[in-house]
């Protein structure tokens, strides 16, 4: 009538060491594809169209981009949180677009990729006119 209440806790331990070195071969196996894997979701890409709303075509919509990178810090319709009030900034473009390239403050800098930097710059600037 006296059983043990510490076997069932060393029989579960057990089966989890083991699912964990099974698991972990399994890994060894497919390590190639789990790193390429976790390199695409770190650049934003899933599927046929990456997260920072860029098209795999070549496509940029600096809108869609600024909706997904750009409103944690400036505010949901960009009118500031911890960023500035993007309709409220008057630099010309080459200004906005050092600022992209580099970061400023607490801004970091290479968040729009340099390809995509003209865009994204008229885009900024054009907020101030609305």
């Amino acid at each position: 009538m006296n059983r043990n209440p510490i076997v069932p806790y060393i029989l579960i331990m057990a089966l989890g060491i083991g699912l964990i070195f099974f698991m972990s071969l399994y890994g060894l196996d497919k390590k190639e594809e789990i790193a390429a894997d976790h390199e695409e979701t770190e650049q934003g890409g899933e599927g046929t169209a990456s997260g920072d709303g860029e098209a795999d075509s070549g496509d940029f919509d600096p809108q869609a981009f600024a909706e997904g990178k750009c409103v944690s810090c400036h505010g949901q319709n960009f009118e500031g949180s911890i960023g500035p009030n993007l309709h409220e900034i008057t630099d010309d473009k080459d200004t906005v677009k050092d600022v992209l390239k580099n970061g400023k403050g607490t801004m970091p800098g290479g968040l729009v990729p340099d390809e995509n930097l003209d865009a994204m710059a008229d885009w900024v600037v054009s907020l101030q006119e609305s």
